[in-house]
């Protein structure tokens, strides 16, 4: 069979632009992956408890994009949920991003309120200061406000996320939980936020489900691409491997889960506990605070704890790219080899585009894919 698009991965950018092309061209898509399920990254399923776990961390769908919304909420209902972390410090567990709750936490109230109206006065209430900008400012109280922050917070968490400092990436890193001068403790304030009420996996298996699309697991890209007859091709994997590493590899970080299970009603307070300064792993993800209506056992519950490492090609996944100066430097070479292409090829989603996407903003690169280099060429 010939097949309009060739579309390599069923993660989001795969699967949403396989279902805007069959529905809205009526083109013959063939969806392949090299694992043994769709979904990438945010792949989940039911333990015997019925208890949906994230097979790869905790994914939490958070928007004020309204177009990613309304274009995602056609193959999901949400179950409304508002995602709260904690942070171990000092034997205390602390909301993070560190907000004015925080501060109430780790200092003596009437130190607390002076540091509080300073930074209202500097900064106003409602603001959102990334870390490394508050850690320049002349004020002596909020520069030893700025360094505690940056001690407790930021330093271990980021050394064991990334094996580097947080002045030593890119300034996105940090400014992604800046310190919030409110008393709002939600992780994320998007105007749209929840979690699909039959998990992940029911949006893949939906944004899959179309006569126009074919898909294959276990499928590897350049083995079997010579057996597959195709017009165009999409690729959403590693720019990198695409042509063939030739300037050189691309730094990930990648993970590893270790799941344990437990005779208790709950583990934790909330669903997420980061270890920003002891142990080995980063955080530690108890899953039945996402759905916990749905839970059939509550006496049981399960938790992920999470380790960084590097990644390494054909021993473990690329997760995140890294995004410093020099690794931006190779990047913009393969960019140029992608120019040589004329056309011929289609990049997209995080690993393809080595951005440190966020999951609506690799729909909403997709959509905008789809709308720009897809659609206007038929």
């Amino acid at each position: 069979m010939n097949y309009d698009y060739l579309i390599v991965g069923a993660g989001l950018a795969g699967s949403v632009l396989a279902e805007r092309i069959a529905n809205q061209l009526n083109k013959k898509v063939l969806v392949i992956d090299k694992r043994e399920h769709f979904g990438g990254n945010c792949y989940d399923y039911k333990d015997v408890n019925g208890i949906l776990i994230h097979k790869y961390g905790p994914h939490i769908f958070h928007t004020s994009n309204h177009k990613v919304w309304e274009y995602l909420s056609q193959f999901t209902d949400w179950e409304l949920y508002f995602h709260k972390v904690l942070a171990a410090v000092e034997g205390l567990k602390i909301p993070v991003p560190f907000n004015l709750n925080s501060l109430y936490m780790v200092f003596p109230n009437h130190y607390a309120s002076k540091l509080e109206e300073i930074l209202i006065n500097t900064y106003g209430f409602g603001t959102k200061i990334p870390i490394l900008k508050l850690k320049d400012s002349q004020n002596s109280e909020l520069s030893y406000l700025a360094d505690y922050i940056y001690k407790n917070i930021f330093l271990g968490y980021t050394l064991k996320q990334w094996e580097f400092k947080p002045e030593e990436l890119d300034h996105s890193v940090t400014s992604r939980i800046p310190v919030n001068i409110s008393r709002d403790d939600r992780y994320f304030q998007d105007i749209y936020q929840g979690l699909p009420k039959e998990g992940y996996s029911s949006i893949f298996e939906k944004l899959l489900n179309h006569p126009n699309i074919e898909l294959r697991l276990n499928t590897e890209f350049k083995s079997d691409i010579n057996n597959i007859k195709f017009n165009k091709l999409i690729f959403t994997g590693p720019i990198d491997s695409f042509f063939d590493y030739v300037h050189g590899q691309l730094p990930y970080r990648s993970l590893r889960f270790e799941l344990e299970s437990f005779n208790l009603e709950s583990f934790q307070e909330v669903s997420q506990v980061n270890y920003p300064n002891n142990y080995d792993f980063t955080r530690i993800t108890e899953f039945k605070h996402f759905y916990r209506n749905q839970i059939k056992d509550i006496s049981k519950t399960v938790i992920a704890k999470e380790f960084s490492l590097a990644h390494i090609p054909g021993q473990n996944d690329p997760y995140y790219p890294i995004p410093k100066p020099e690794n931006e430097i190779i990047f913009k070479q393969y960019l140029n080899e992608i120019d040589k292409l004329n056309g011929s090829v289609i990049f997209a989603g995080r690993l393809a585009d080595y951005k440190y996407y966020n999951m609506d903003q690799v729909i909403g690169v997709a959509l905008q894919i789809f709308d720009k280099k897809i659609a206007t060429t038929i």
